[in-house]
């Protein structure tokens, strides 16, 4: 009857015990302790955390004559097994101190057995390691097999160390039972408290993670097409939909582009910024959060607004400028979940990167525009002089040929002109190409011949405009016009699985990679590509010197219209 009766007062004790474990699970201090100590910072923390808990444990326990029933083997194992050797071995050397300090007839012994649970504990730490299964630490049964041992183990040393040896088998008698069930159970309830916070922990993460994933994979690219009124209406309904908030805006710096949510009937995209809040998030850069609460919140358009508090939240564009605020609202009944504020911020970097990403590209567009026209202003003059040249030539001796050159002249200029920077139709600028082609042949006579292979059912095929005369006037300019003997130009193209492949070849093998004479053009016809095409594209150049050069173009196969 009094062991059951001691059973029951030290398991009161537990339960104030386990009371402050959970309580202080509730802290950022159990996080760490979640996992497999490792890091010193956290070695260090679970060293002081259970030592806590194992002076508590004999501070809760019960005197019995000059002896303590305690729950101290708790601290001491859990400090083993959630650390290591060193780190138990420590957590029961700080425990055994404070129990010697205490005195007693067990005070040598309690100290001791204290040390040697820390150790045992520590040596299933490392055992679970090197077998692979740490998952069996953080396992409640685990815990409390180890403890329920360990207490067999201080109560041998007691008997052991402790003196008069029948006193201390009077005591073993009366104690042996009590602590090994209080301590066994509450080591499997402690284990249970942190199993508990690391499942919450990762349900939370997972949903977390989930829901960053689901907005990040359904508003992709869209701001990257411009930040205006239809996209950013998108990418609001994307995420209304998946915070589940009362209501989601997007503005620019000046007026409200998209609302989706409570409140749609009066927060009109295109109307003026009105709200404080947005304002100051504008000017500071910094979020602005309005609970209703602490910070009152008041709809600025309207005095029966239903939505009671929001999160602004800015946009960035390039060198950091803020251009816009994403903002969340919350009806008055509903408070802002932390997970949803955290995630607001998330997503508001996550549109910034969207809305940069475009500017960037948008630039490199325009940037490549530049260079063609550069690349035109180049050609054109260089071009003309030498086709009014050949015109006046061939006038003396034919003037019907004259017309015909004129005619091609005449094409080859309207195409350079009119389409530089559209996609137009391989037949289009075969055209353009064949202009440019009779030309040089009128210029170079019979030193010059042309082949133009090309079968009329790939005319329909899209390409990017000005994409082959670079290319052969290359050819030309570096390559056949270099030659005693008739130069060759062959244009080939055919299709190969979902691309159409285009081929340029002159014979005379001529191409020098370091060269720089051409470059730009070349240059710019692939980088156009990329620009287009992205990894699905290839420029491919082949050379055999005093025979050949070849350059092959593969692009996906686009239909018209383009």
């Amino acid at each position: 009857m009094y062991e059951f009766t001691l059973v029951l007062l030290l398991l009161q004790q537990m339960c104030v015990f386990l009371v402050i474990a959970w309580l202080m699970s509730k802290t950022r201090l159990f996080i760490p302790l979640m996992q497999v100590s490792v890091r010193l910072p956290h070695k260090l923390l679970c060293y002081v955390t259970f030592s806590i808990f194992c002076i508590l444990g004999t501070y809760f326990g019960l005197h019995i004559d000059d002896s303590i029933a305690n729950t101290r083997a708790i601290g001491a194992v859990m400090g083993g097994l959630l650390g290591g050797p060193v780190v138990g071995g420590l957590v029961g050397l700080t425990g055994g101190l404070h129990r010697y300090a205490l005195g007693g007839m067990t005070a040598v012994s309690c100290m001791v057995s204290t040390i040697v649970e820390g150790l045992l504990g520590g040596l299933v730490h490392s055992l679970l390691l090197r077998r692979g299964r740490s998952d069996r630490l953080f396992d409640p049964f685990t815990a409390g097999i180890v403890t329920f041992i360990a207490e067999l183990v201080q109560m041998a040393i007691i008997l052991l160390i402790a003196r008069p040896w029948h006193e201390a088998l009077l005591l073993v008698e009366s104690i042996a039972s009590p602590m090994i069930v209080t301590n066994t159970v509450g080591a499997a309830l402690f284990m249970r408290i942190l199993l508990d916070k690391r499942a919450m922990f990762e349900k939370y993460t997972s949903a977390f993670s989930a829901t960053a994933l689901k907005v990040a994979a359904s508003t992709e690219g869209i701001l990257r097409l411009g930040f205006n009124e239809e996209n950013s209406a998108r990418v609001a309904e994307v995420i209304w939909k998946a915070l589940n908030v009362g209501a989601v805006a997007i503005t620019d710096c000046d007026k409200l582009l998209a609302f989706t949510g409570i409140g749609d009937d009066h927060h009109l995209p295109g109307r003026p910024i009105a709200s404080d809040y947005t304002l100051r998030a504008l000017q500071t850069g910094e979020v602005v959060y309005a609970d209703g609460n602490e910070v009152p919140y008041r709809c600025s358009l309207h005095p029966h607004c239903k939505l009671g508090s929001t999160l602004v939240i800015p946009l960035y564009g390039e060198n950091q400028r803020v251009i816009g605020t994403i903002k969340l609202y919350e009806a008055r009944n509903r408070l802002f979940s932390s997970i949803n504020r955290t995630l607001g911020e998330g997503i508001a970097q996550l549109l910034s990167a969207q809305i940069l990403a475009g500017q960037y590209e948008r630039q490199k567009a325009l940037l490549t525009q530049s260079e063609i026209k550069l690349l035109h202003a180049q050609v054109n003059p260089h071009f003309l002089f030498n086709a009014l040249n050949t015109l006046m030539a061939v006038i003396r001796r034919d003037s019907d040929q004259a017309g015909q050159l004129v005619q091609y002249l005449s094409t080859f200029f309207r195409k350079n002109l009119k389409r530089p920077s559209e996609v137009v139709t391989l037949a289009d600028e075969i055209e353009h190409v064949n202009a440019y082609l009779q030309i040089e042949k009128a210029r170079f006579q019979s030193h010059l011949q042309v082949d133009l292979s090309l079968p009329a059912a790939l005319g329909h095929l899209c390409l990017p405009a000005f994409t082959l005369q670079p290319i052969v006037e290359n050819a030309i300019k570096h390559g056949t016009s270099q030659m005693l003997e008739t130069g060759k130009i062959t244009l080939r193209a055919h299709c190969d699985e979902e691309q159409l492949v285009i081929e340029i070849e002159d014979n005379a093998g001529l191409y020098q990679p370091a060269s720089t004479g051409g470059g730009l053009g070349m240059s710019l016809v692939e980088k156009r590509l990329r620009a287009r095409f992205g990894e699905r594209c290839a420029m491919t150049i082949r050379c055999e010197p005093a025979r050949f050069t070849r350059i092959t173009l593969a692009l996906p196969k686009v239909e018209a219209p383009c």
